[in-house]
C-alpha cells in the first residue's frame, strides 16, 4: 500500500512538473510570436510572467522583454530587464544602449552617464557606445556654450575628445569656441587673442583632414574651418 501511495505521489509530481514546463514553454513561445507580430504589450506580459517564474534565468527573453518594456513606455522595467541581459553578457552592446535609453527617458542623467561609462569599459572600442558617450559631452558643451559658460563648455568638449579623439562635432565646437573668444579680444588685447587663436588652430588642423567634400554638411564645415584657419595664419 505504501509503495502504491509513493508511486502515485511520484506520478503526480512528474505530471505537475511536465505541466509546469509546458506552461512555461507556452509563455515563452507566445511571447516570441507576439513580439514578431509587434504586439509588444502581449509579448511583455508573456515574457515578464515567464521570467518571473524562472528566476530571470533566460538572458534572451530578458533582453526581448526589455525591448517590449521600452516600446510600451515602461522605462523602469526596461532598465530592469536590460540589466539582466547585461549581467548575463547577452547582446551587450544593444543591452547597454537599451538601458541607457530607458534611463534617459526617466531623466536619470547621472545613471545614464554612468551606464555609458561602464559600457565603453566593458566593451572597449565599440563604436556605437563610444559615440553615444562622447555625444553626451558634446551636447553638454554646446548647451554650456549657448549659456555663455565657456569654461564648462571647454571642459565638456575636451572630455568628449578624450573619449573619441576624432569626434567631428567636438573638434568643430571647440575650435569655434576658441576662435570666437580670440576674435572678441583682437581689438583690446592682441596677445590674448593670439593665445586663443593658437588653441583654435590646434583643433582646426585636426578637424579639417577628417572632413569629406562628398558630404554636403561636412563640406560647409570644412569651408568655414579653412576660413578661420586662414585668418589665424594671416595674423602677424
Amino acid at each position: 500500500m505504501k509503495k502504491l501511495i509513493l508511486s502515485l505521489a511520484l506520478c503526480c509530481a512528474a505530471t505537475n512538473f511536465f505541466a509546469q514546463e509546458a506552461d512555461l514553454g507556452k509563455l515563452r513561445n507566445d511571447g516570441i510570436a507576439a513580439l514578431e507580430a509587434k504586439d509588444y504589450q502581449t509579448a511583455y506580459n508573456n515574457f515578464s510572467s515567464y521570467l518571473n517564474q524562472t528566476n530571470n534565468q533566460d538572458s534572451v527573453i530578458a533582453f526581448n522583454c526589455g525591448i517590449c518594456a521600452d516600446k510600451i513606455k515602461k522605462a523602469e522595467d526596461a532598465v530592469k530587464y536590460f540589466d539582466i541581459a547585461i549581467q548575463k553578457k547577452y547582446n551587450l552592446t544593444n543591452a547597454y544602449i537599451g538601458k541607457a535609453g530607458a534611463l534617459k527617458d526617466l531623466k536619470k542623467n547621472d545613471e545614464y552617464v554612468a551606464t555609458l561609462k561602464e559600457a565603453v569599459e566593458a566593451i572597449p572600442g565599440d563604436k556605437k557606445l563610444v559615440s553615444m558617450y562622447a555625444t553626451y559631452y558634446v551636447n553638454q558643451g554646446v548647451l554650456a556654450q549657448r549659456a555663455k559658460k565657456n569654461d564648462a563648455a571647454e571642459a565638456a568638449l575636451k572630455q568628449a575628445l578624450t573619449i573619441q579623439p576624432e569626434n567631428l562635432n567636438a573638434l568643430n565646437s571647440l575650435s569655434s569656441l576658441y576662435y570666437t573668444q580670440g576674435a572678441a579680444l583682437v581689438q583690446t588685447d592682441l596677445d590674448k587673442a593670439k593665445a586663443e587663436f593658437a588653441e583654435a588652430k590646434k583643433y582646426l588642423e585636426k578637424l579639417i583632414p577628417l572632413l569629406s567634400d562628398a558630404n554636403a554638411t561636412q563640406k560647409k564645415i570644412k569651408a568655414n574651418a579653412n576660413t578661420m584657419l586662414n585668418y589665424i595664419n594671416s595674423l602677424k
